[in-house]
């Protein structure tokens, strides 16, 4: 059984990424935590032997804006670590594949972010979250991420979720809505999440269990995901994706409902799939692809995710991803309402 610990950087997250030579040109700019992560092997029970100890960076922005950059598009963090040696395990991988970290803080007296993960041997996984300077923003690092929105270039897209302070989020939303940029948000963590705020989303990627504490019913298949994802359209999301837990997605948008069935990979580690969802999503629809064709694109991309060890280094290519596609644009269909 793989188990992974992680040790988190960052608070929140802007990715601007700036288009590649076949897409629209495009930014974007992703509110999320910075992660570095530690993998190791374990067998189940109350006490372990573990091998293969890795320590790796993770988190939702860092994922978000490593998957953009493997996809051939630019990233620029804004995030906060804490002041110990993990701000580097959690910054070096990201700084390495050319994500802009200039407008990463530090909280003095704070550690970095920590996830411990446990991998059981069908891929699912267990994390305990210690989020230490995720949740550490002072005033002035806020006023920063604010700034750097607000100075982003045109034609900018911003990725965000819950595992900041919620009030951060809502000011980080309203100021890319004044620029014009749509906002793609993952509600994690959900009970932070506010209706209004993500009323105003041009995309949202919940999972089961967020989905259904927004939505306020059980989602526990693909009738119940319908529901949840009808009801975050009412809320005004243009496209409501709610992930299943086998990969498959279920999404609303304009007046249609789509199921995106999951087909078989061979499942090594599940650990930042929903992130390779929310990354991918983000790509396409900066890249102006039509909405359901960008759902399939981000469920690929989960797909590939978890059929190797480890968030960012089991991200996959464009290549991998369309090579995917054929299959899961086969089966996708629609939903009677």
């Amino acid at each position: 059984m793989p188990k992974s610990s992680q040790a988190e950087a960052g608070s929140i997250l802007i990715a601007a990424v700036s288009g590649r030579a076949l897409a629209a040109a495009a930014r974007r700019a992703g509110l999320t935590p910075l992660v570095a992560d530690f993998f190791a092997d374990a067998d189940t029970g109350q006490l372990a032997p573990a091998t293969d100890f890795v320590r790796l960076s993770g988190g939702k922005a860092a994922n978000v804006a490593f998957l953009a950059r493997r996809l051939g598009l630019s990233a620029q963090l804004l995030g906060c670590v804490g002041d110990d040696e993990l701000a580097e395990q959690a910054l070096a991988p990201l700084r390495a594949a050319g994500i802009g970290l200039d407008h990463v803080s530090r909280a003095e007296g704070c550690a970095t972010a920590v996830s411990m993960i446990a991998v059981l041997p069908d891929g699912k996984k267990s994390i305990v979250l210690a989020e230490n300077a995720n949740l550490a923003w002072s005033e002035a690092a806020k006023r920063r991420c604010l700034a750097a929105i607000e100075a982003a270039p045109p034609d900018s897209l911003l990725v965000a979720d819950y595992e900041v302070p919620a009030d951060l989020v809502s000011a980080a939303v309203a100021a890319a809505r004044r620029r014009g940029f749509p906002v793609v948000i993952d509600p994690s963590s959900a009970e932070r999440a506010e209706k209004a705020v993500l009323g105003q989303a041009l995309a949202v990627t919940p999972n089961p269990a967020e989905a259904g504490t927004l939505a306020g019913l059980t989602v526990d298949g693909a009738e119940s995901a319908a529901k949840a994802a009808r009801r975050f359209a009412e809320w005004g999301v243009k496209l409501a994706c709610v992930k299943l837990p086998d990969g498959g997605c279920v999404a609303a948008s304009e007046g249609r409902l789509v199921m995106v069935p999951p087909v078989t990979v061979p499942v090594v580690d599940s650990t930042g799939a929903g992130d390779a969802f929310a990354g991918a999503l983000a790509v396409a629809l900066a890249e102006e692809q039509r909405p359901f064709d960008a759902v399939c694109f981000a469920v690929a991309s989960s797909h590939i995710a978890v059929t190797g060890y480890g968030s960012q280094p089991a991200y996959p290519t464009r290549s991998q991803i369309d090579a995917l596609l054929p299959r899961l644009l086969q089966g996708a269909h629609d939903v009677a309402t």
